[in-house]
């Protein structure tokens, strides 16, 4: 997930005539014209790693907690969103594609965050499959698997890091069909959980070698929220002993925020994915902070009783603060209970 379906906002104001009709973000309204996704279609490798023409919103997301050679934990955060305007496709400057790429680095006293915007059609960004290459001016998530290599850069922070697969792909939710909702929204949903990573991060200090663990997680759909949802809470982890835990609350619009839908996956040393079902996965805010003129949940209690995890998430900087076109909160975590390890936090539509 990642400010996601927000991103269709910026896309508005980039071509407004083409989004009037397509409502705050392209949620809460029909996917009329747009393909859906469909229970039961199997997804297609290596083709599925490319771009998928006729679906509204798509990304190509990556998270990696990492430790310095100066003894410090950093985050870095890469993401390329397409989003389709129109269901028609066109060529050039016709095409009713919007590129967004987004970037960030964060260590224990600093968090830095930038993005790219780009038209579809002419070459500034795109996505082959076979070779893999997902790119927007100069940033660019490429190779072929197990090999990947990510770099972005901007004035204040840059990264340049080898990622190297060591465990399967996984396909969440229903064999890659994600439901989002009681009324049904879905998404096409797979991620690689299991990344091995070393490089270089680059801020204003200087350059510091890192190595760490990494999750890319990709996802397409053409109305991921329902009406009643206002945002979401999402968590990928990496718990001591090789297991991964994948989750997300979101919540209904109001006051109150309450999770609306949670659901999530449970991922075993091997790879072996289990879908959780409804009551599996607990989560719950401890502590909110106020982040960039919000009040926003930045520690939390995680729970999963069937798999004995009862952990505390506390993040690296609480100031983790997407101060993008449309900002969201995004950060490394920590993980103190039951078992130990790091992941990475994700919350949109805290206003």
């Amino acid at each position: 997930m990642n400010a996601r379906a927000l991103i269709l906002c910026l896309a508005a104001l980039l071509l407004p005539g083409l989004a009037a009709a397509q409502g705050f973000a392209g949620l809460g309204t029909t996917a009329e014209g747009f393909l859906t996704p469909e229970r039961g279609r199997a997804l297609n490798f290596p083709k599925d790693e490319g771009a998928h023409p006729g679906y509204r919103i798509e990304w190509w997301y990556m998270t990696a907690n990492l430790r310095g050679e100066d003894g410090q934990d950093y985050g870095v955060q890469w993401t390329l969103f397409r989003t389709q305007l129109a269901p028609e496709d066109g060529s050039g400057w016709a095409s009713p594609v919007v590129w967004i790429g987004n970037a960030a680095l964060t260590s224990k006293e600093q968090h830095f965050s930038t993005e790219r915007l780009a038209r579809g059609g002419i070459g500034q960004a795109g996505v082959t499959a076979d070779p893999f290459e997902a790119w927007i001016d100069n940033w660019q998530l490429a190779g072929k698997l197990p090999q990947l290599r990510v770099r972005a850069s901007s004035p204040d922070f840059a990264f340049d890091l080898a990622l190297e697969q060591t465990g399967p792909r996984v396909l969440q939710g229903d064999q890659g069909y994600s439901v989002k909702s009681r009324e049904g929204q879905a998404s096409y949903y797979y991620s690689y959980p299991f990344l091995k990573v070393n490089g270089m991060v680059t801020l204003p200090g200087g350059p510091v070698k890192v190595t760490g663990q990494a999750w890319i997680d990709r996802e397409w759909s053409s109305q991921p929220l329902s009406k009643a949802q206002s945002g979401w809470d999402w968590i990928s982890l990496h718990l001591e002993g090789g297991a991964k835990l994948m989750g997300f609350a979101l919540r209904e619009r109001g006051d109150d925020r309450r999770a609306d839908f949670i659901s999530g996956t449970w991922i075993a040393p091997g790879g072996t994915p289990t879908a959780l079902g409804a009551g599996d996965l607990i989560m719950t805010p401890l502590e909110v902070a106020e982040v960039a003129g919000r009040r926003v949940p930045v520690r939390w209690r995680v729970q999963l009783p069937a798999r004995g995890v009862d952990v505390t998430l506390t993040p690296l900087n609480q100031q983790a603060w997407m101060a993008t076109s449309f900002p969201y909160w995004e950060g490394p975590v920590s993980i103190s209970g039951s078992t130990g390890g790091t992941g990475y936090l994700e919350m949109t539509g805290y206003e």
